[in-house]
This record gives structure tokens, C-alpha cells and sequence, in this order.
């Protein structure tokens, strides 16, 4: 969303403060239990309780844990430990042996700044980022500033991914200070919870990484400021908190819904479009799944082959370069660079599975068995690597393992032969650019160096069998790469992460004909709403043999979007009815009656500077772009109008961006398209349960039909179904087989045996 600058007000702080241009980018013996808590430098001594509590905590983490700090004793065992040993984030976790003084977000950190007249520094960040790393290693991790923040500050650690609503607040006073954003996110608080000054990463000390002016110093004016320059932060702080609100907060709107705004989308992502290599705007490049969705939607709605180009030269970059994982699949988080070659090294669930989708509708598009294999390839990675035994899917595999960025994922020519042999090696080194100056670091981050046709002409080959020895080569180079140190997994399980890639794998199974992905869809989905739901209500986070937090608008609207896909693709009611029940209980809880769309907040949340209603659809999608898209497939599969006029009001509360800014906004304008679009219903009846439907499924897989609902059900299930499905009364396996009906708005084409005849009904 765009955000207005910080004005004089808080400028005039930051004169006063002198920090114009500050910003950049970004011996063994048998111890007493109490006795392994030490005193924090420059902190007030722990009472005996939480001492207790604290030993007690690290003695359970057991003799194979080890601590995240370069402060140990002889033996081993971490120096330091602080509050954050109690909690269960993994990102908390990491800074549990800090020397600072850390707390977690709550009441007990804002009263004791309260009580002792002192600022609060917040850091926000989350496990698999490189720079918070960073920013640990170099300021958290060292005493002198330590012991300066703890005597200082009150020090409070937040992890965006579990408490996004806080990050959400504090990330839009940082944009409004320096214009930009990012993590780690470090903000400056009064007492009362509002900022008065933040950044993104800073250098610990004057000079270092080229900055004029280290954190160090930072936090000693700033400090300074706050003790003598009470008023000026007073002023910055009502200033900022004010601002945060209005950004923030709901605004009325209730323009008709337009098709102009899909027209205004397109012109602007054809004007910012990579000609050479694909992607949108310059480096860095991110993989923003959610607008070659749309641009595939443009393509289908009005046949302009140029939304198709640009989508299929993205994927085709995407997949060729080094940001994907062309040993072990799956993509990292982002191109450091325009060609897609050099990532930043950490990989997110919520990336892996929009761009699965990405190269699923990619695939139906276009026609490309290419795109249906990379999904595929994302997919396996996900399955072997970011799945827990009980079926949910981990948050991210962390950017730095071995003492650097990325040293997990590279190669010299010398290790890939020892791996392969000459023969292979000789294939591998050609097909992906492995050489002896290499392209990272001094060695060679795989990547389609050439095309698969110019390679096997090179290596006086056919593509066929050029593939059949790279698949060959890659899975001994994966077995061989498990031999080194990974990079850690963030093992937190989000439910609306979880809800994305429930979808993904339940898509994947029906496009691509594998029940086993969608299989593995159910053992998700299973897990999610048996370890994740209390009470009929969805929690955000599950570690440790525990759910933790209240879910958001994203927990809520992701996994009904899961759901629903699963329902498409496995056919069993059971997943419909408890997506309708999930959908019930938000908009008990997200809606605004007044204005509109969902609030990210349930109603019985925290009191913060103010209470966020998303629609940047960014790395994520916004909650309201994906619930709309859901209250328009649901309505269409049960007849409830009520959920077509939700949708409706949700849309019109975010027409205003919708026609100011519609590129900040794709997911969006997916749901505005199927919504001035007429859906197509499809039904298809089985005469009996081991009956075939794959003719008829074959035509839909191989179709570029997103706005649609399917119900694949056998003449017995019709009746029971229709209380579901209304659209379902009627529909027979006429002359005992198995019959396609392709509707809209409730009127029916001929119902149809033939799959060609049911393929013409889907194009038209």
C-alpha cells in the first residue's frame, strides 16, 4: 500500500537528532542449575523464580541442543540466557543467548520501560533472514552494546510471521520515516507503544560497511534526545501514531466495480515488464507469483497474446536461473540480481506454493510439459524437505548455512566429478554453467547455462537422453549434498502458509493426474485442523507439540482457499462443509459491517496503534484478495447469494486502490475478473464409485479455465449432495456414463459423454 512520508513534524526530529543518512540499506565443572544463568551485561540481576524458570528451560533443550551464541563456556554451554529461552518461535529462540536483555511482545516489557522512564527498542525479524543474522551477529552478539541497551532500553524481540499484525503496524511507521522497508526491522518506542524513529539493518559502529554512523551511536543520540528532548519525541511519536491509523485503518468506498481497473493493471505491468530476461522492474527481482496469476486471467479474458509472452518469458527465466534450486528444486526467495541467476539464498513455503500454481495454470496455458515438471520439481522438494511426520509443512529453510550464504547450494568442477564421474560430470558442467572461476564466491551456483537443445547438440546428444542423464546426475548430486550441513529449517507450522500449500499440492493433483499429491494435500490438511483449531477457531502457529496465537484474516482465508481446492480435487464433501464452517467463523470474526472488506484482527485482539485491513497483495497475497476470490467460488457452488454480496461489498471497499494503484493489487483484480466473468459450473456424474471420469478430467486438466467450480460426484451421492451443492439436483450418468455438465449461472449446456464435445463446452 502506498504510504505517505513522514512529515515536518518527525522530520524536524530527525534534524534534530543529526541522523540524516544514517540508513543503510539495511572451565568444565558440575554447576548449580541457577548458576548457569549469568548476570546480563549492564542489566538488572534476574530474581530467583525466573532464574529458576530459565535453567529449567535450557537443562530440558537436553545435551544435544546447541546454542545459537559465540558467548560459551569451556564445557559448551551458552554464558548467557534470556527470557526468550521460554518461548517456542524459532526466531526467538535464536537470540535466547544474546547478552542482551530481550523480552518478548507484552505487557510486562511496556511496564517496566513505563516504570523506569526508558525507551523501548524493538527488533522484528524472522528465522531465515540473512540480515538479521547479520545484525545479531554483529550488534546483539557484542557486550559493549549489549551492556548499553540492557542499562539503557527495554528490549523487546518479535517474529513477523507469527505476529504479523505487529509487524504490519511498526513496518508502516518505518516507511513512513525512510520511504523503504524491510527486516530486520528495528523501531524505537515510548512506553506506550508508539514509534518515534526506525530503520531496516544498521552497522554496529561509526564506519563500518561504509556507514557514516554505527547503531552504537544511533542508540546513544537517540537515547539522549529521549531524556532531554522529551517534547520533540512526544510530538514525533502522537505524529507517527496518528499517521499509522490512517494508513491503516478502513476507508469507505463503494465505486462500481469496473473491468478498467483489469485494462490500467495490464498496461502498467507491460510498461515495467523485463524484455531480456523476464519479471518485472529491476533487481532485485522477486518472484511475485500472485502477477503472472492475473496476467494469465488478462490473457484468457481478452486473447492478447502479449499477457501470455510476458508470463511464460518470467517462468521460463525463473526456472533457468540460479534462484531456482536446480539440484534439490524448489525456488529461493528472491534474484539478487536481473537474470534470475544469484539469490538470496533462505526458501519460503508461501513462495513455493503460489509458484507451483505459477507453473500449473503456466502449464495449461500454454501447453508446456517444461512448466508442468518445474511445478512438479517444487512440489518433491516440498515433500522430502519441508514436511513434518505428521503431514504439515514447515515455514523455511533458512540462507545461510557452513558459515555463509548459500555455501549449501555450490559447486567446483572438482567436487561435481568426484560426485558423477567424467561422463556425467562432463554433461553437468556444460548444461549448468559449472566452472573453475565459478559465479558466486569463487564457485558455481547451478543454472541453465544453455538452452536444453543447444546443449545436447553440443554434447552430441538428443534432448531426450540429455534429460534422462541430467535426472541421473541430479539425483546422485542431491544425495551428495545431503552429506553437507544444511541450512536450518524454520519448523514452525503456520496455518495460512500451510492453507497455500494444501491448495498447491490439492491443484497438482488434479492438473497434473497424481492422487498422491493430492493425498498429501489431506495429511496436511488433517493436521492443520486437528493440532491448529481450538474451539472452532483457527490458531496461527504450531511448534513444539503446541499451538500458539490466535489466527489471522491470512490463517483464515489461505487455508478456505486450500480447502476448496482440495474439495476440487478430491471430491469428498467433508472438505467443503468445513471450509463453509471456517468461512462462518470469519466473518464472525474479520468483517467490517460498516466499511466492508476483513479486518487482519479477529475481534477479540490485542489493542494496538491501530487495526490493520489488508490490500497489498506483495510476497503473500492480502487476506481480503484471497477471501473475496473464496466467498465468489463458494457462492457459485452453493447457490447462497449472501456470499456473492459479501464479495461484492469486499471489492468495492478496496476500489479505491483498485483504481488508483491496481498493480498493487493482482490478487485482487483475479477476483474482480471471475467476479465480471461468467463461471463456469461443472458438474460431472460417475454411474457407480469405480467408474472413470478420466477422459472428462483430461480435458479440464489440459484447460486454462480458473473461473470455474467442478463437483466430481457418482449417481448416489447426488441427493446427499445437494444440500452442498444445489447444482448437483438433477444431474444423471446418462445411459450409464460418465456425463459432463457445463452451466452458467445455473443454465446448462447439453450434457455430454464425449470429451471433445465437453472441451469445446469448456472453451466456449
Amino acid at each position: 500500500m502506498p504510504i505517505r512520508k513522514v512529515t515536518a513534524a518527525v522530520s524536524l526530529l530527525l534534524v534534530v537528532l543529526s541522523l540524516g543518512g544514517l540508513l543503510v540499506g539495511r572451565e568444565p565443572k558440575e554447576r548449580n542449575a541457577l548458576e548457569t544463568i549469568e548476570e546480563l551485561p549492564g542489566a538488572e540481576a534476574y530474581p530467583a523464580d525466573l532464574k529458576a524458570r530459565l535453567a529449567k528451560a535450557l537443562a530440558e533443550r537436553g545435551s544435544s541442543y546447541l546454542p545459537r551464541t559465540r558467548h560459551l563456556r569451556t564445557d559448551g554451554s551458552p554464558r548467557y540466557t534470556n527470557r526468550l529461552i521460554l518461548e517456542s518461535s524459532p526466531y526467538l529462540l535464536q537470540h535466547a543467548h544474546n547478552p542482551v536483555d530481550w523480552y518478548p511482545w507484552g505487557a510486562e516489557a511496556f511496564e517496566r520501560a513505563k516504570s523506569q522512564g526508558k525507551p523501548v527498542l524493538l527488533s522484528v525479524g524472522y528465522s531465515t533472514c540473512h540480515w538479521c543474522h547479520v545484525m545479531e551477529e554483529e550488534s546483539f552478539e557484542d557486550e559493549e552494546i549489549a551492556s548499553y541497551l540492557n542499562s539503557n532500553y527495554v528490549c523487546i524481540k518479535v517474529d513477523r510471521e507469527v505476529r504479523p499484525d505487529i509487524d504490519g503496524i511498526y513496518m508502516a511507521a518505518v516507511q513512513m520515516i525512510t520511504g523503504g522497508g524491510g527486516w530486520p526491522m528495528t523501531v524505537w518506542l515510548t512506553p506506550d507503544r508508539r514509534p518515534f524513529y526506525g530503520g531496516t539493518y544498521f552497522p554496529p559502529r561509526d564506519g563500518d560497511r561504509g556507514s557514516r554512523v554505527g547503531f552504537l551511536t544511533i542508540l546513544k543520540t537517540l537515547k539522549e534526545a529521549y531524556d532531554r528532548e522529551g517534547e520533540k519525541v512526544e510530538q514525533a511519536a502522537s505524529e507517527l501514531a496518528q499517521r499509522i491509523g490512517e494508513a491503516l485503518a478502513p476507508r469507505l468506498a463503494e465505486a462500481e466495480l469496473s473491468g478498467w481497473w483489469l485494462d490500467e493493471g495490464f498496461r502498467y505491468f507491460e510498461r515495467t515488464f523485463d524484455e531480456r530476461f523476464g519479471g518485472f522492474g529491476r533487481a532485485p527481482k522477486f518472484p511475485r507469483s500472485v502477477v503472472l496469476e492475473f496476467l494469465l486471467r488478462y490473457y484468457r479474458r481478452t486473447g492478447n497474446p502479449r499477457a501470455l509472452e510476458m508470463v511464460t518469458k518470467t517462468l521460463e527465466g525463473m526456472s533457468s536461473g540460479g534462484m531456482y534450486d536446480q539440484v534439490g528444486g524448489g525456488f529461493h526467495r528472491y534474484s539478487t540480481d536481473e537474470r534470475w541467476l544469484v539469490p538470496h539464498f533462505e526458501k519460503m513455503l508461501y513462495d513455493n506454493a503460489q509458484l507451483a500454481i505459477a507453473y500449473l495454470e503456466g502449464y495449461q496455458a500454454s501447453g508446456r510439459e517444461d512448466f508442468a515438471a518445474t511445478a512438479r520439481d517444487i512440489l518433491r522438494y516440498v515433500a522430502r524437505e519441508m514436511t513434518s511426520a505428521e503431514g504439515g509443512f514447515y515455514s523455511a529453510a533458512d540462507a545461510d548455512s557452513e558459515g555463509g550464504e548459500g555455501a549449501y547450494f555450490l559447486w567446483t568442477p572438482g567436487e561435481v566429478e568426484e560426485v558423477l564421474g567424467s561422463r556425467l560430470a562432463g554433461v553437468v558442467r556444460t548444461l549448468y554453467g559449472i566452472t573453475e572461476g565459478g559465479n558466486f564466491e569463487g564457485k558455481s551456483l547451478p543454472y541453465l547455462a544453455l538452452g536444453w537443445r543447444e546443449a545436447a547438440g553440443r554434447l552430441g546428444t538428443d534432448e531426450a537422453t540429455l534429460r534422462r542423464m541430467v535426472e541421473e546426475a541430479r539425483d546422485l548430486l542431491y544425495r551428495a549434498r545431503l552429506r553437507r550441513r544444511p541450512p536450518a529449517t524454520d519448523t514452525k507450522i503456520l496455518t495460512g502458509w500451510n492453507g497455500l500449500m494444501i491448495g498447491a499440492f490439492a491443484r497438482a493433483g488434479m492438473v497434473l493426474g497424481e492422487p498422491a499429491l493430492t493425498q498429501r494435500a489431506v495429511a496436511a490438511a488433517r493436521f492443520v485442523l486437528s493440532r491448529l483449531a481450538q474451539d472452532g477457531r483457527l490458531m496461527r502457529s504450531f511448534k513444539d507439540g503446541r499451538a500458539a496465537q490466535r489466527g489471522y484474516l491470512d490463517d483464515y482465508a489461505f487455508l478456505v482457499w486450500g480447502l476448496l481446492e482440495l474439495y476440487e480435487s478430491s471430491s469428498d464433501f467433508a472438505w467443503l462443509e468445513r471450509t463453509l464452517e471456517l468461512q462462518a467463523v470469519q466473518d464472525g470474526e474479520f468483517w467490517d459491517e460498516e466499511a466492508g472488506g476483513y479486518f487482519l484482527t479477529g475481534v477479540e485482539r490485542e489493542d494496538l496503534l491501530a487495526r490493520e485491513k489488508p490490500d497489498y497483495d506483495g510476497a503473500e497475497p492480502s487476506g481480503n484478495s484471497v477471501a473475496a476470490l473464496n466467498l465468489l467460488r463458494l457462492s457459485e457452488l452453493t447457490g447462497d447469494e449472501r456470499l456473492r454480496e459479501r464479495a461484492d461489498r469486499c471489492l468495492r471497499a478496496f476500489s479505491a486502490i483498485m483504481e488508483r494503484a491496481p498493480a498493487a493489487v493482482p490478487k485482487m483484480l483475479v477476483a474482480l475478473d471471475f467476479r465480471l466473468d461468467k463461471p463456469k459450473e461443472i458438474v460431472i456424474v460417475k454411474p457407480a464409485p469405480d467408474a472413470s471420469a478420466d477422459a472428462l478430467l483430461a480435458k479440464i486438466r489440459t484447460s486454462f479455465v480458473p473461473n470455474k467450480v467442478l463437483s466430481v460426484v457418482t449417481e448416489e451421492e447426488v441427493s446427499s449432495g445437494e444440500r452442498l451443492v444445489p447444482l448437483l439436483e438433477g444431474k444423471k450418468a446418462l445411459g450409464g456414463k460418465t456425463t459432463a455438465y457445463v452451466c452458467k449461472g445455473r443454465v446448462c449446456d447439453l450434457p455430454t459423454s464425449d470429451p471433445e464435445i465437453f472441451a469445446k463446452q469448456l472453451s466456449g
